[in-house]
């Protein structure tokens, strides 16, 4: 096979092209963001918690996407760095509720804005119209995650689309 056969078969994949999507996402988290030592999953962890205030661990898998341990080890690593503070519930004593200490929401509030600018930066690659178009689609998909998630993937995911926000 030529070189140009493989890129062309590369370039029709939409698996491909959205992994590639992903590695453009992460490249511009790590110029703008990066330079605070934030990873991209560890900005999610954070800004998650920020907005869900004492929520379990496990209610923050459901929350950002990130399965059960690669979420425990990002907690685990946020409160290494002081960022995050975990205590048992009163409710349950095996859950943890997870917060945000004052130096978490110190470096949260020092990478939002960057954040924010990526996600301008991402979708100025898109005319309006396109925009609209694109999160609906990729609304989509986080959809049918949900589902996967929630134990229905022994069924086709269902066809409904997300509320258009």
């Amino acid at each position: 096979m030529s070189g140009n056969k493989d890129t062309k078969q590369f370039t029709r994949s939409f698996s491909h092209l959205l992994k590639r999507a992903v590695q453009y996402s992460v490249h511009l988290y790590m110029d703008e963001v990066g330079k605070t030592g934030l990873t991209h999953r560890q900005f999610t962890v954070l800004s998650a918690v920020d907005s869900n205030d004492g929520r379990s661990q496990t209610e923050l898998v459901k929350i950002t996407g990130i399965d059960r341990s690669t979420l425990a080890d990002l907690v685990a690593r946020l409160m290494a760095q002081g960022y995050l503070q975990r205590r048992r519930t009163k409710e349950d004593a095996r859950a943890n509720a997870i917060r945000l200490t004052p130096v978490g929401k110190k470096i949260l509030k020092s990478t939002q804005n960057g954040a924010e600018e990526i996600d301008k930066r991402l979708l100025a690659s898109f005319n309006a119209a396109d925009r609209r178009v694109v999160m609906e689609c990729l609304g989509t998909l986080a959809f049918a995650m949900d589902e996967v998630d929630e134990g229905s993937s022994e069924q086709e995911p269902s066809k409904v689309k997300p509320k258009k926000s």
